[in-house]
């Protein structure tokens, strides 16, 4: 569109000024002009509206379209006021650091990993986004993402990654009334499905889990959910197993064990672009988070 044609700030500006002042005089003053560009303005805004909005024929009144679109233009205006405070107050509160963490992450771990964040000066506000460990990867390799937590193993592409941090897991089965396992209909006490987040989120993590279990030589079944709470709720019906790296996660008729037989960890490894212009500052900062999960992990 050139430059004639487009629809600018100052067109709604004076479209507003002239509305509420009812003179061209006024209205010019109000807006920092002339009256004759306030005039051309005017005359560009109807022509790329193809409407008229004043009738000078008597004045300088609204016509009725001028009404109708009145209130849009205002909210226009007020968008573009928001925009530029949004901008102004990203600026004086210094460079937003934005941190992907797998859904597995337990929260007490996630808090930690956050208030390890106020060690870097470089960053002065935060933003969490938690995703599948295969979103989180997309992410930060695109660049929306500075550092995430990932599941391990995971390709990793051309992305910087410190060690694998192995958290404690603890399993979960039903109970019944007299603290003996729940059984479903058709099934041993060991043989209820596990809840598991879906493969896509973290294929090769997902065969790691899967492939453990099976090793001890247990049928494994998997029931897909889509967060550890709906994973939980289906233990307490009786319908399923899991293993969590919550502490808290638990609930009525749900027995906890330490995962040890065969030990399940959860695999945790901080991952960060090193090709960026910053990397050295998001790379310091990745440290910190890397020494704090270490941190968790031997708690």
């Amino acid at each position: 569109m050139s430059g004639g044609r487009l629809l600018t700030e100052r067109h709604l500006e004076i479209f507003v000024a002239l509305a509420e002042e009812e003179h061209f005089g006024f209205a010019a003053q109000r807006v920092g002009i002339t009256q004759p560009p306030l005039s051309q303005g005017l005359r560009r805004l109807e022509t790329l509206l193809g409407v008229r909005l004043f009738d000078r024929t008597r004045g300088v009144t609204l016509t009725e379209e001028g009404v109708l679109l009145l209130p849009h233009a205002r909210r226009a205006l007020a968008a573009l006021t928001e925009l530029r405070q949004a901008g102004a107050r990203e600026r004086s509160d210094g460079r937003r650091l934005r941190v992907g963490l797998a859904h597995e992450v337990p929260a007490h771990v996630a808090a930690a990993i956050a208030a390890a964040t106020t060690q870097a000066p470089e960053h002065h506000r935060l933003s969490v986004l938690t995703a599948p460990t295969a979103t989180l990867l997309t992410e930060t390799a695109a660049g929306r993402l500075d550092i995430a937590v990932i599941r391990h193993p995971s390709v990793l592409h051309s992305l910087a990654a410190g060690p694998v941090v192995l958290l404690p897991t603890w399993f979960l089965r039903p109970v019944d009334d007299s603290g003996g396992p729940r059984r479903r209909p058709g099934h041993g006490p060991g043989h209820l499905p596990v809840a598991v987040r879906p493969r896509e989120e973290a294929p090769a993590a997902y065969d790691l889990f899967v492939d453990t279990l099976a090793s001890r030589g247990r049928r494994v079944e998997t029931v897909p959910v889509s967060d550890e709470l709906a994973g939980l709720a289906l233990v307490a019906a009786g319908q399923a197993v899991m293993v969590t790296a919550d502490r808290m996660l638990t609930a009525d008729g749900v027995e906890r064990a330490e995962a040890l037989d065969p030990p399940l960890p959860l695999r945790l490894r901080v991952v960060w672009d090193s090709r960026r212009p910053d990397h050295e500052t998001t790379g310091r900062t990745a440290q910190l988070l890397v020494r704090e999960l270490a941190r968790q992990a031997a708690q």
